[in-house]
């Protein structure tokens, strides 16, 4: 009798874990997909301004000053319960300026700059952290525990974005790429660079979900560019004269804006580093919404 028991209630306990898993399954994919929009930060590392000396590399020269405000849209499917692609079109601005670091070099450099930035990216998301609760039944005059989801994800991605790096010069901006300041154009090795670029996406987030479909989010990303141009500024001086000749004085008046004359302005002296690519990064703070595709059928009581 105990036998036949313990039997019966093995088959319902296991029984009861397939309805569950089949109703989490089944739930998952009736809300596959997912649109968000969102207001955040943009900042920029990069050859301009940052730390007080010389040689620092990542977060460690970041400005904060420079920040400034960005958007973004976008749109997520799930692949399984952990696994998502989401795809966002994403605006923002940076801003370099050498007169706010107190290192000799790149002060006396006197370069500044702003740039646009319009992304779009595709990421692979994993979660690695979630938790859910709260019933999905809808039935007349019975109470239900009020639903909520909560994740925590790392994700990366391929993405193409635009810029076009402006200088300014007695408050007036003008457009670098066009001037040519470091030669590109005048000189037969030195090309003029392409303003829209490959970038990959890397960062992580989190999303709360309180209710069925409506939930807020925040996403942090860098961006590792294949350029060392978002600035304007890469490698070394180019001759001036022949800068203002081709391109005019204000073209050579940005290309050495420095404010004195040493050797280390002299031609074919540093002006930036190509060995160490620019970068960018987002910070996102997001509404977001379920898309309803399909039916669970699994009333849970």
């Amino acid at each position: 009798m105990k036998k036949n028991l313990l039997a019966i209630l093995f088959i319902l306990l296991f029984s009861s874990s397939v309805t569950e898993a089949q109703r989490l399954r089944a739930r998952w994919k009736a809300y596959r997909y997912e649109w968000s929009a969102g207001i955040g930060a943009s900042n920029f590392l990069g050859e301009l301004g940052g730390a007080n000396q010389i040689g620092t590399d990542g977060f460690k020269d970041l400005e904060i000053s420079t920040t400034r405000p960005s958007v973004a849209v976008g749109m997520r499917y799930k692949i399984s319960p952990v696994m998502a692609i989401h795809s966002h079109l994403t605006y923002g601005q940076v801003r370099g300026d050498d007169k706010l670091t107190t290192e000799q070099f790149r002060h006396n450099r006197n370069l500044n700059f702003k740039s646009n930035i319009y992304e779009f990216n595709t990421n692979f998301e994993f979660s690695f952290l979630s938790s859910r609760e709260g019933g999905i039944y809808r039935l007349r005059g019975v109470k239900r525990n009020s639903t909520f989801e909560a994740s925590m994800y790392v994700f990366a991605g391929i993405g193409v974005f635009h810029f076009n790096p402006k200088g300014e010069l007695n408050k007036e901006w003008y457009e670098l790429q066009p001037l040519g300041t470091e030669g590109q154009g005048i000189s037969p090795a030195r090309s003029k660079y392409k303003r829209t670029q490959l970038c990959i996406p890397i960062g992580f987030g989190g999303r709360y979900f309180f209710n069925r479909r409506w939930g807020m989010g925040f996403e942090f990303g860098i961006r590792k560019t294949f350029t060392d141009y978002i600035d304007d500024v890469s490698k070394t001086y180019y001759d001036n004269d022949a800068i203002s000749q081709a391109n005019g004085p204000i073209a050579a008046a940005l290309a050495d804006p420095s404010l004195v004359e040493t050797p280390a302005t002299n031609v074919g002296s540093q002006r930036g580093d190509p060995s160490d690519k620019d970068a960018y990064m987002f910070m996102i703070f997001s509404i977001h919404y379920k898309l309803r595709t399909g039916r669970t059928n699994f009333p849970i009581f």
